[in-house]
């Protein structure tokens, strides 16, 4: 019998690696690991972790995997992560990225600023003030989540770490590193976080310079790469022979260039086909969303041409597919916030310890109490008639872009049982669908008629994430065959690098495929989540009017953020 050829993909979440491996000729998923990594916060909007134990916890990870899948010959390995800011020394060496360091903690280096800290939210606006050209190609406004407002950050309040520090990478950027030795980086993270001009192939020495960081362009940009790689290329010589026996993989084994997690999301599930749809080509690509909901969102469309969303991250030029412009919009907080609102409800420690019992989970007993709960109404989305939610508890990052906005609930009562947050769990649910088609208006208004959503996540398993989204975008949700399509995006880069495929819209053709499709209710369902949408747009607008009475001239407040 032939030895199975096959890529593994590694995928570096907030709370965990995985690694996946995957047959070249269809994508089938051989076996999967994943390993815990562990986050820090030690101040309010400061979120950390160290590169040593995320690297621990990749090879964890990789090394079950592969014990899983049998005997194979692994042609290629890919590497995505979180969009966090590594910082190393020469040597590579971590360096401490904390505000206020421990004296003689002999705990693990915290050398990375996770990437839903928003400690640089000062530094953000500043790089707003400037109103720089460069920002046309970040939606119009950085984030606190890109790097550069970070590295700022670094130069105003720990200016020797910044100083001493040689190495910035990307966390998808690092992985390749660590295990190669090469100092590339992708042209997927450094786009879409750091400001490269892809379309160019140039950093903007004057934007730096508008910025506060002149200090990186004046070194012709070598801490933050000088050779930018399309995701999928060759990195380095493949694996170092210390990376290799660690992993268990024979050294030279070909490393793609990474992606952000969300972006291999993308790479696995956008060019899907299946279901009764063929494999899409350029035109069927851009009327294509590509969804992926885990911590927090991101919705990935493409374009031959640049669109300028307002609000809406890029266009990044091959950031993700070859030759086409990328648009991404997202929510910074979507499982967090489902998890926020079930774990502190006073229903929730009781329904949890039924669930363990009963050997369920929480979801499935709130989404099996909504079935009781609507037996006797039109449709089950009904029972959130009075019960409306903005979901910007961690602020918006599509299209208002605006971190400073907070969450809003109305409607609310006494009654603090497991019916009432199983009502309120639904409502948090369609809020969040509710942010995807604010998301969908503003790229159709810039030309991207989407028409098919392809949904991947832990959202994706959720049948009440998954109907909410379809009747209020009134558009098809397609599922992929294969449900891990991040890490299968990772596999692609590895499989790209090895020359499996020529390129990575030939793989994800022969690798992904979609399983089923959701279709929208339309009718009546339809048209009350056209009400409900009005109150979401409503919600935001009296957020503003309330700041505006609390604008009274000579109260002293507190800071928004």
């Amino acid at each position: 019998m032939s030895v199975i050829e096959a890529a593994i993909g590694v995928d570096v979440g907030t709370g965990s690696a995985r690694a996946g491996v995957f047959a070249l000729d269809d994508g089938t998923r051989l076996g999967q690991a994943s390993h815990k990594i562990v986050t820090w916060r030690p101040r309010t909007d400061h979120v950390q972790q160290s590169s040593a134990d995320i690297w621990a916890a990749v090879v964890a990870s990789v090394r079950v995997a592969l014990a899983a899948a049998g005997d194979l010959r692994v042609r290629g390995i890919g590497f995505d992560a979180t969009c966090s800011l590594v910082v190393a020394d020469a040597t590579g060496a971590p360096l401490p990225v904390d505000a206020d360091p421990a004296e003689g903690d002999d705990g693990p280096v915290q050398d990375v600023i996770v990437w839903m800290d928003h400690r640089a939210l000062a530094e953000a606006e500043a790089i707003n003030a400037t109103c720089h050209p460069v920002l046309r190609y970040v939606g119009g406004r950085i984030s606190p989540e890109m790097q550069t407002p970070k590295l700022l950050w670094l130069a105003r309040h720990r200016p020797g770490i910044f100083a001493r520090a040689r190495h910035f990478f990307d966390l998808p950027d690092f992985l390749t590193w660590r295990a190669t030795g090469a100092v590339s980086r992708s042209l997927c993270s450094t786009v879409c976080k750091w400001t490269y001009l892809g379309h160019e192939q140039r950093w903007d020495a004057g934007f730096f310079r508008a910025i506060g960081l002149g200090a990186l362009a004046d070194e012709g940009f070598a801490r933050i790469g000088t050779r930018i790689l399309p995701p999928g290329a060759p990195v380095g010589t493949g694996l170092t022979a210390a990376a290799a026996a660690e992993l268990g993989l024979p050294p030279g084994t070909p490393v793609g260039a990474s992606a952000i997690d969300a972006h291999a999301g993308g790479i696995g599930l956008i060019g899907a086909a299946g279901a009764g749809a063929d494999a899409p080509d350029a035109a069927a690509l851009a009327r294509r969303l590509a969804l992926i909901a885990g911590t927090s969102s991101c919705h990935m469309a493409v374009s031959p041409e640049p669109r300028f969303v307002a609000g809406v991250w890029g266009p990044y030029f091959g950031a993700m597919l070859p030759g086409l412009w990328l648009n991404e919009g997202g929510q910074s907080a979507t499982g967090a916030l489902i998890d926020h609102v079930i774990t502190g409800h006073p229903a929730y420690p009781e329904l949890a310890e039924a669930a363990r019992a009963g050997g369920g989970s929480v979801y499935a007993a709130l989404n099996t109490r909504l079935v009781r709960l609507a037996r006797d109404l039109p449709f089950p989305a009904a029972l959130t008639a009075e019960l409306h939610v903005l979901p910007d508890f961690h602020g918006n990052r599509s299209p208002r872009a605006d971190p400073s906005l907070r969450g809003m609930i109305s409607g609310l009562t006494l009654a603090a049982d497991a019916d009432a947050l199983a009502l309120l769990y639904l409502a948090t649910l369609q809020a969040l669908a509710y942010g995807t088609r604010h998301i969908v208006e503003a790229l159709a208004a810039a030309g991207s008629a989407i028409d098919l959503v392809l949904a991947t996540g832990g959202g994706a398993r959720n049948t009440n994430f998954l109907r909410a989204h379809a009747d209020t975008l009134g558009c098809p949700i397609a599922l992929p065959r294969e449900s891990e399509t991040v890490l299968l995006g990772a596999a692609i880069l590895g499989a790209v690098a090895d020359g499996a495929y020529a390129d990575i819209p030939a793989a994800m053709a022969r690798m992904s495929g979609i399983d089923r499709v959701v279709a929208p209710a339309g009718g009546d369902v339809a048209r009350y989540h056209d009400a409900k949408y009005a109150v979401f747009r409503r919600l935001h607008a009296d957020q503003l009017a309330y700041r505006a009475l609390m604008a009274e001239p000579g109260l002293r407040l507190p800071a928004r953020g």
